[in-house]
């Protein structure tokens, strides 16, 4: 067992929607509605629905940021990007413990099943079961995921006839009142139940291990919420429709109950096997998801380094996955009421902080920082969801607070006693901060970072245009010149590279503009020429904030891009042109290209390119 370079990309679609599915519908559902229609009375149908509403705008955010940063640790990844390592080692270990504990209680709500269909010690056969997974994860993130995809299928369609054939049983007058508590045990009872809705973090927590991330965590994300919250909620309302409420106030095995009300003895019994499929799937999940947080915590060193050993047979973070389940097991011992508040707690905390992450590090102007997926509605989507979020943590009480100030002060220590002296992390908040203060407080090592990610998000493997990027010669202008000005200056410094005279480059350069344009546009040029010569070729990368005079009808070329090869370069000489025009055919490209930062965030620009890529071995 030892170090690889990277984890296994074995996830597609179906793998995504089955884990953020599987790892929802779980005790949320079927231990939850019991206690928490004791809070709200039927009105616990708009605190499901509410929930779901609040996590979409967690969700599109965490779609974004995972699309832009598809690596181990999720939300954990973002917000230390975002906010620094300080913060982000409190998110971390706030969303590992959080899923964690969901997975503890989904362990919970199985033995309480399985001690209703056969004579055995229920926590005793989660603690097996829980070994179980680890072991699965251990193997691969594909062979867990397809378990994943089994179970929640089987899900699903124990739901569907749940709800199908109850829909018709519904008693009106089981639903009256409808809020006997009042409107506020409501908002409480969202905050309540709003750890359902936790699977969506597991899905960012693997992005690294996602094929095409960029297309399938948002529609993989998008897909399970919005089945996950009408199944919810019709479920949630067939329950409180069809038991009286001295039978569902309380009860553990609601839609256990439920089932026996609809379809008898066999509905009590297909119910409870939907739910211990639940757990089973939410078990397997928690522990897939949980340990990316060690992984990426220990990556950054903020945890000891043997927790990012990844095993080089089968490409998974092995001590991590031990020690999450260990912990999963060890949580078995608290009590259910303090599992749901803290789990609930520390996921809304986490869907607040990945809200402002997305803030934070679109106003930061970093150029690099390329989702492919945007959240719509910016920033109101976001100011929405950390305004209801917020609003919910407040009326969870009390303890909610205590909760959240503990998990929060243990996650502010391992950073102060343990990560603080290990890391320099820039984060996209002191880049905001540098558009106000001065901009020697940031270095370029987040723009490195993030282009390092993009470019193994999207595959791109450097060929000989790019190299010829990272070497090119780079002119940055802030003055105004004609066209015989800049002729000059650039034939001057290629000319040097070149080992060629400067007047005679620059004479081939003025015959080559008169006998055709070289503009592509009002606002682009593409000087090229043949010089004498073999094997040489070099391009120069320019930009003229206030213009080059080309003509009368382009005084204002702000983005030229100089090629000169010698004869037996023709062919990459036109492979080099072809580069460029897919390169300058992005819908935004003139706006990066005269916003940019500095001489790196222009070659960025080319090289983060999503144009064809040539053989890379080295020829034209």
């Amino acid at each position: 067992m030892g170090k690889t370079k990277g984890l296994r990309k074995g996830l597609n679609l179906i793998h995504v929607f089955a884990i953020a599915s599987g790892a929802m519908i779980s005790s949320g559902l079927f231990i939850l509605p019991g206690l928490a229609h004791a809070m709200a009375g039927p009105a616990v149908i708009w605190s499901y629905l509410l929930a779901g509403i609040l996590a979409t705008a967690g969700a599109l955010s965490i779609a974004e940021l995972a699309t832009a940063m598809p690596r181990a640790g999720g939300d954990y990844f973002f917000i230390t990007r975002g906010f620094g390592p300080g913060v982000g080692t409190v998110a971390g270990i706030l969303s590992w413990f959080a899923l964690s504990l969901k997975s503890t209680f989904a362990i919970v709500g199985m033995a309480t099943f399985l001690a209703l269909i056969v004579n055995i010690h229920g926590l005793s056969a989660g603690a097996v079961l829980c070994l179980v997974f680890i072991g699965l994860n251990l193997v691969g993130v594909k062979e867990a995921a397809r378990v994943q995809v089994a179970l929640v299928a089987g899900l699903f369609a124990l739901l569907s006839l749940y709800v199908l054939v109850g829909l018709s049983q519904v008693r009106s007058e089981l639903l009256i009142p409808f809020a006997p508590y009042g409107l506020a045990p409501v908002f409480t009872t969202t905050g309540f139940v709003f750890v359902s809705y936790g699977g969506l973090l597991k899905v960012a927590s693997m992005a690294e291990e996602i094929h095409r991330p960029g297309r399938v965590i948002p529609l993989g994300l998008l897909l399970s919420l919005v089945a996950v919250t009408i199944f919810y909620t019709l479920a949630v309302a067939v329950t409180s429709g069809v038991l009286e409420s001295e039978v569902l106030n309380g009860s553990l095995t609601p839609l256990s109950d439920g089932g026996r009300a609809i379809m008898g003895q066999f509905g009590y019994v297909a119910m409870s096997i939907g739910a211990i499929l639940a757990f089973v799937s939410t078990a397997n999940a928690g522990i897939m998801a949980a340990s990316r947080y060690l992984l990426a915590l220990s990556r950054d060193r903020l945890l000891p380094s043997p927790l990012a050993k990844v095993n080089t047979r089968f490409r998974t973070p092995h001590v991590a996955i031990i020690v999450t389940g260990a912990a999963i097991i060890l949580s078995l011992l608290l009590k259910l009421g303090v599992l749901v508040e803290a789990a609930s707690t520390v996921l809304i905390l986490t869907y607040i902080l990945s809200c402002l992450s997305v803030v934070v590090l679109r106003e930061s102007g970093l150029q690099n920082y390329r989702p492919v997926f945007k959240a719509p509605l910016y920033p109101w989507l976001q100011i929405g969801g950390i305004a209801g979020l917020g609003f919910v943590l407040f009326e969870m009480g009390v303890r909610a607070y205590f909760i959240s100030l503990g998990l929060i002060l243990l996650g502010f220590l391992v950073f102060w006693f343990y990560g603080r002296t290990g890391i320099k992390q820039e984060s996209a908040l002191l880049h905001v901060v540098t558009r106000l203060t001065a901009r020697e407080l940031v270095t370029a090592s987040l723009e490195r970072e993030l282009k390092d990610i993009v470019r193994v998000r999207d595959g791109i493997v450097a060929d000989r245009f790019d190299r010829l990027v990272e070497q090119a010669i780079l002119l940055d202008i802030d003055r105004k010149l004609d066209m015989e000005e800049f002729i000059e200056l650039a034939a001057e410094r290629l000319a040097s590279r070149m080992n060629l005279d400067a007047d005679v480059l620059a004479q081939a350069l003025r015959h080559r503009e008169a006998e055709s344009s070289t503009l592509l546009s009002p606002t682009l040029a593409v000087p090229h020429v043949i010089v004498p010569g073999e094997g040489r070729f070099e391009l120069l990368l320019a930009r003229a904030r206030e213009g080059v005079r080309f003509s009368d009808k382009a005084p204002g070329v702000h983005t030229i891009f100089m090629l000169a090869g010698t004869r037996d370069e023709r062919n990459f000489h036109l492979r080099a042109l072809a580069a460029i025009a897919q390169t300058v055919q992005a819908k935004d490209f003139e706006r990066r290209w005269l916003s940019a930062k500095n001489e790196q965030a222009l070659r960025d620009i080319m090289l983060l390119s999503s144009r064809h890529r040539h053989d890379t071995a080295g020829g034209a």
